[in-house]
């Protein structure tokens, strides 16, 4: 299973609410495939609509640090980012943003167009990375054969070596 959690900031939350998000994600087990940090998107009619606005370098400042403490996970900018300048943008791929969600439309806020984002990277010397996701069943088919594989290498008991359990 892989995983992909992060978190929207910009909901009233404190700096420690923000240190306590990426703190949780830092210490699971297995830190996540992919963290999403998004900044949120307010929506007319909503109960965040007044909340105030994420002050850039906040927002900057904790892609530095999940970076630093997520250091093999994608640490993507995602939903807000419509909203972001390109210097903004660009100071998280410096502070260690490494991905994007891309497209026309994430769940339920548009994305920047490809168009755009595509013109920002060639900008700023990003180069996409080409990635290809095997479905479910195919990565686990794959996975047992490596288990069944290592099984078979282990040694038998007539094999000679020493046990250190004795």
């Amino acid at each position: 299973m892989k995983i992909c959690s992060g978190g929207i900031i910009g909901m009233g939350e404190s700096a420690n609410d923000r240190a306590g998000l990426l703190m949780e994600l830092a210490n699971l087990p297995v830190q996540p495939e992919s963290v999403p940090i998004n900044m949120l998107v307010k929506v007319k009619g909503t109960p965040l609509e007044e909340v105030d606005d994420v002050e850039p370098f906040d927002f900057i400042r904790l892609i530095a640090i999940a970076r630093i403490m997520m250091p093999n996970s994608a640490v993507r900018l995602s939903a807000g980012r419509e909203d972001m300048n390109e210097q903004m943008q660009a100071l998280c791929f410096m502070a260690g943003a490494n991905s994007v969600f891309y497209g026309c439309k994430l769940l339920t806020t548009p994305n920047p167009d490809e168009d755009k984002d595509l013109q920002l990277f060639k900008k700023l010397g990003i180069n996409r990375e080409e990635t290809s996701q095997k479905p479910d069943e195919v990565q686990e088919n794959d996975l047992l054969d490596q288990v069944v594989s290592r099984v078979a290498a282990r040694p038998t008991k007539d094999d000679l070596f020493y046990d250190a359990s004795v």
